[in-house]
C-alpha cells in the first residue's frame, strides 16, 4: 500500500517518500538553485511538477516516486538534473502481486452516524442523483432521430416539468456492420441497457432504424428488457421514416415527462452514491493533490457504505500490485491482473497506445515521463481501502466498497462504461484542465494545482491545487469532495451542468471489427 503520510516540503520541492531518488518541484526552480534540505544544487530548469535527482543515479538504477518504481535512468544522472522522458526510460519489470495480503474490511460507520443526501428512489432498489429521460439509438442510423426528438425538449417548453433534469438523446457510431455475436455486440447491449435502466434516468425511449445488426428485439432480449409504461420504442421502417418517427417520439417523450415530473427526491442514505473515478489531462501534482484527495474522499464514502469505480486499466498498469495485495480475495485480485494480460498480450500488441509506454502530449507537458509514472498518480483515486471487486466493461455494478471496471483510458469511453455501470455521478481530476461532462452523470471537476483552476475556473469545482500551496491538508480536501459529493447528489448544480456539457460524450466502447 502506498504510503502518502510522508510527504515534506524542501523548499521549493517536494520530497514525497523517504527512499525516493527524486523530489518533485513544488514550483518553477531555477538552475544554480541550492535545495540545503537536499544538499544539492540544481543542474537545470525544473518546470512545476517535474522530478529533480535526489542524488547522484546510476544507468539501469530505478527512478522512486512514492517509492515505486516508475521508470529507469536511461543514463548516469548527476544529482540536482531534471528527470523526464528524455532520461527516463519504460522497460517491462517483476511485481510482487501479493493477492490479499494486505486485506483490510472496510471499517463502516454506524448506521446512526452515516451521511444522507436527497435522491431519486427508483422501483428496483437503486437511488438517483438526477432525473432525466433518454432516447436511445441502438444503431447510428437513427442518431439523427433520437436528438432531434430531443432538441424538441428546449428550457422552455420543460419549464412545465420542473422534477425533470433534462431529455437527453444517447447515440453512438456502431450498431451495424459489425460482429454480430460475441463480447463486441454484448458490449454494446449491455452499455445501451446500463443507460436505460439507469438510476438517473426515469424513463427511455429506445430507437431503431429495422434492419441493423443491434436490433431492438435482440437488444431487449440479451438484456431482459421489457417495453412498459418507462421504457418505450420505435423502428424507423415500420414508423413511416425520419419525419413521422420524430413526432412519434415526441408525443411518446411528452407522455414519458408527466410521469417522470412525479418523482420527488427524498431523504437517503449516501450509500445509494456510486462515483466513477476519472482523470485526465494529468500533471506532476496529480498524485501530490487532486487524486490522493479523490482517494481519501472515496474512503469516507465507503465508510458510509457507497461506491467508487475505478477505471481506465491502462492507467493502472505497472501500479497494479498496490490493488491486487489489498484486493478482497485471490481471485478478485486475479481478475484484475487477467484484465491487464489481455490488454497486454492480445488487445494492445503492437500498437502505439499507453499500456505500452507512451502517455499523451498533455502529459508529458505536465512533467509525466511515462505510463509507470501517471498510473502512480491515477490508482491512488481509489483511495486505500480493499478492492472489492472487478467488473468488464460496462457490468452492473452491485458491490460496494472500491471496485474497479475494465475500461479504456480515453475518457468519454471510460466514463460511458462506469454510467452504464451505474455510476450516478462522476469525479474528474485534472492537471492541464479538462471540459468533460456526461449525461445523465453530473461530472466533478477536481483541479491539481492553482494556477490552471484560476485560469479555467468556470469549468472546475474544487481547487485541490491547496495541498501544495499549503492552504489545505489531504484530510481537509478529501472531506470537501465528500461533501461536494452530497451536495451534488442532492442537486447542486456542477460546472459542467452550468454549461450543459455531456450532450456528445455517449461513446460506447468498440473493440470489435468493422465490416
Amino acid at each position: 500500500m502506498l504510503d502518502l503520510q510522508e510527504k515534506q516540503s524542501v523548499g521549493p520541492a517536494i520530497r514525497l517518500h523517504p527512499a525516493d531518488n527524486v523530489l518533485v518541484a513544488r514550483v518553477e526552480i531555477q538552475a544554480g538553485t541550492t535545495l540545503k534540505a537536499e544538499g544539492i544544487v540544481v543542474q537545470d530548469l525544473v518546470p512545476p511538477g517535474y522530478k529533480v535527482a535526489a542524488r547522484d543515479l546510476v544507468g539501469g538504477e530505478a527512478v522512486l516516486k512514492y517509492n515505486v518504481t516508475v521508470g529507469f535512468a536511461a543514463t548516469d544522472i548527476p544529482a540536482g538534473s531534471v528527470l523526464h522522458s528524455h532520461n527516463v526510460e519504460f522497460r517491462e519489470f517483476d511485481r510482487d502481486y501479493a493477492y490479499a495480503r494486505d486485506f483490510i474490511p472496510i471499517q463502516l460507520l454506524p448506521e446512526a452516524e452515516r451521511a444522507v443526501f436527497q435522491g431519486y428512489k427508483r422501483a428496483d432498489g437503486r437511488v438517483g442523483t438526477r432525473n432525466f429521460i433518454s432516447i436511445m439509438s441502438t444503431v447510428n442510423c437513427s442518431a439523427t432521430v433520437v436528438h432531434a426528438i430531443a432538441d424538441h425538449f428546449t428550457r422552455e417548453r420543460l419549464a412545465d416539468y420542473p422534477n425533470v433534469d433534462g431529455v437527453a438523446a444517447f447515440s453512438h457510431d456502431s450498431g451495424c456492420g459489425m460482429e454480430m455475436t460475441g463480447e463486441p455486440m454484448d458490449l454494446l447491449h449491455r452499455t445501451l441497457a446500463g443507460y436505460m435502466q439507469h438510476p438517473n434516468v426515469a424513463a427511455s425511449l429506445v430507437v431503431g432504424l429495422g434492419c441493423e445488426r443491434c436490433q431492438v428485439g435482440g437488444l431487449f432480449d440479451t438484456q431482459n428488457l421489457e417495453v412498459g409504461p418507462d421504457l418505450r420504442t420505435l423502428v424507423m421502417q415500420e414508423s413511416g421514416g425520419t419525419r413521422q418517427t420524430i413526432e412519434a417520439g415526441i408525443e411518446i417523450v411528452e407522455e414519458l415527462l408527466i410521469q417522470a415530473d412525479q418523482c420527488r427526491r427524498e431523504t437517503v442514505p449516501a450509500s445509494h452514491i456510486t462515483v466513477g473515478l476519472q482523470c485526465g489531462g494529468s500533471d506532476g501534482f496529480s498524485s501530490i493533490t487532486a487524486n490522493p484527495a479523490l482517494g481519501r474522499a472515496v474512503d469516507i464514502l465507503s465508510r458510509h457504505g457507497g461506491t467508487g469505480i475505478l477505471s481506465e486499466t491502462p492507467e493502472i498498469y505497472g501500479v497494479e500490485h498496490t490493488l491486487t495485495a489489498r484486493a478482497a480475495t485471490v481471485e478478485i485480485g486475479q481478475k484484475l491482473v487477467d484484465r491487464i494480460r489481455w490488454w497486454k498480450d492480445d488487445y494492445a500488441v503492437g500498437r502505439d497506445v499507453q499500456i505500452n509506454g507512451k502517455v499523451s502530449p498533455g502529459n508529458q507537458q505536465g512533467g509525466l515521463a511515462n505510463i509507470l509514472e501517471k498510473s502512480l498518480g491515477s490508482s491512488m483515486k481509489g483511495g486505500t481501502g480493499p478492492l472489492m471487486e472487478v467488473y468488464k466493461y460496462a457490468e452492473r455494478v452491485s458491490q460496494k466498497g472500491l471496485v474497479f471496471m475494465d475500461t479504456p483510458g480515453f475518457d468519454p469511453v471510460s466514463a460511458t462504461g462506469q454510467i452504464a455501470g451505474g455510476a450516478t455521478m462522476i469525479a474528474f481530476t485534472t492537471g492541464r484542465g479538462s471540459c468533460f461532462g456526461a449525461k445523465p452523470s453530473p461530472s466533478i471537476k477536481l483541479a491539481t494545482n492553482t494556477s490552471m483552476f484560476r485560469r479555467m475556473e468556470e469549468d472546475m469545482d474544487i481547487n485541490c491545487g491547496e495541498i501544495v500551496d499549503g492552504t489545505a491538508t489531504m484530510d481537509e480536501m478529501g472531506q470537501q469532495i465528500f461533501d461536494y459529493f452530497l451536495y451534488v447528489a442532492s442537486g447542486g448544480q456542477t460546472k459542467s451542468e452550468e454549461l450543459d456539457l455531456g450532450r456528445h460524450e455517449f461513446i460506447p466502447w468498440n473493440i470489435g471489427i468493422t465490416g
